[in-house]
């Protein structure tokens, strides 16, 4: 292996590491309430939609969020990352998350579909989704509330939003009951 390729090779490796921190960061931001640091993972034009552009618009936007719920605790659980070029990618993130809202405890199991980029060095997000497959009190089996026992969390979009779902089951996708059980 000549030189170059060593030191593409180890670019690679750096930055892989370098986005798989800035899901740990997001994360720590959120329960640490960092408004900075959560903002600062975004790019600094980050896109808001009707919202407009930029980190105070995120920061808006996100603060009022943040008071739904008083402690919590998000714990990545994998992240898969692929590359777009040298200074861009996109990446899935699991995670499941606590969240202390009023006398309950919210768990959520989220997945995260992320896109990145590389801005003067440092790996932000252009982008982030949050899907999830339910929210519930931890007392509560997911199924029992239908798997959408938390307001805020809106609609569960998982499984149902992967390409790859309606595939695999065709014709023969599982068919909800009334309290969220399915049979196939």
């Amino acid at each position: 292996m000549t030189g170059p390729e060593i030191e593409r090779r180890l670019a690679r490796v750096e930055a892989h590491l370098a986005i798989q921190q800035l899901a740990f960061r997001y994360a720590l931001a959120v329960d640490a309430r960092d408004l900075d640091a959560w903002v600062g993972c975004f790019h600094p034009d980050v896109d808001m939609g009707r919202a407009g552009r930029g980190r105070e618009v995120l920061r808006r936007h996100i603060a009022p969020m943040l008071r739904t719920f008083h402690r919590s605790v998000h714990h990545i659980t994998g992240h898969r990352i692929e590359w777009q070029g040298a200074q861009r990618a996109t990446g899935t993130v699991y995670c499941r998350a606590e969240h202390e809202v009023d006398d309950r405890w919210i768990v959520m199991a989220i997945c995260y579909f992320d896109d990145y980029a590389c801005v003067e060095g440092e790996w932000l997000f252009t982008r982030r989704r949050e899907r999830h497959w339910y929210a519930a009190d931890v007392t509560d089996r997911p199924q029992a509330v239908g798997f959408a026992d938390w307001p805020p969390a809106g609609r569960p979009a998982l499984p149902h939003s992967f390409p790859t779902w309606q595939t695999f089951w065709g014709d023969d996708a599982p068919v909800p009951h009334a309290k969220g059980h399915t049979t196939p």
